[in-house]
């Protein structure tokens, strides 16, 4: 039976959409030798790189939750959708799912750090990272004074600044809290 691994980007982001990856390797499909690691431990060019090589040799489903709807229903109602919709999609494969919840979704296995440990909850982890950060770099260009191509939409002093200087804009998860933003003090 096939290992569907799944992963998100955007989790802890002020701004942007939250992506979630399943991805399930094709058969004869050799990740070994690849490097395959948490998303966050590659550097942006190898993940690039990593992410041809995926999208060309597994079958992938990347789900999106925009801003609003993070706001409106919460990251765990997001992530729980995301869960059935992936399980649904690969249905007959186990799933694997980086963390230590599933979310009330049941047939989901956890692990911890399983994005650097399972090579197809690496891929999801790649292929769900690179998909938001190049939709935050479209983004960029709607809002060039935020600088999304480079914060990506997370708590950066950058970003900070930014919503200091413009306030929030239709990006903006309006029900994330930033306790040092609030406080005034970022620089």
């Amino acid at each position: 039976m096939r290992l569907c691994g799944i992963d998100e980007a955007g989790r802890g982001a002020l701004a942007g959409e939250l992506c979630v990856c399943g991805v399930a390797f094709r058969a004869g499909f050799d990740a070994s030798g690849l490097g395959l690691n948490d998303s966050k431990k590659l550097t942006p060019k190898r993940r690039e790189e990593l992410f041809e090589i995926l999208c060309a040799e597994c079958d992938y489903l990347c789900v999106f939750f925009g801003n609003k709807m993070v706001d409106e229903v919460g990251i765990s109602a997001c992530l729980a959708r995301a869960l059935r919709v992936i399980l649904h999609h690969f249905y007959g494969c186990e799933f694997l799912y980086d963390g230590n919840c599933a979310y009330g979704v049941t047939g989901v296995k956890t692990l911890v750090k399983a994005d650097a440990k399972v090579p197809e909850v690496s891929a999801a982890s790649i292929i769900a990272k690179v998909s938001r950060d190049a939709q935050m770099k479209r983004f960029a260009a709607l809002f060039p004074e935020f600088g999304y191509e480079i914060h990506k939409g997370y708590a950066t002093a950058l970003h900070l600044n930014a919503l200091a200087k413009f306030g929030a804009n239709s990006l903006t998860r309006k029900s994330f809290k930033v306790k040092k933003f609030e406080a005034g003090l970022f620089d």
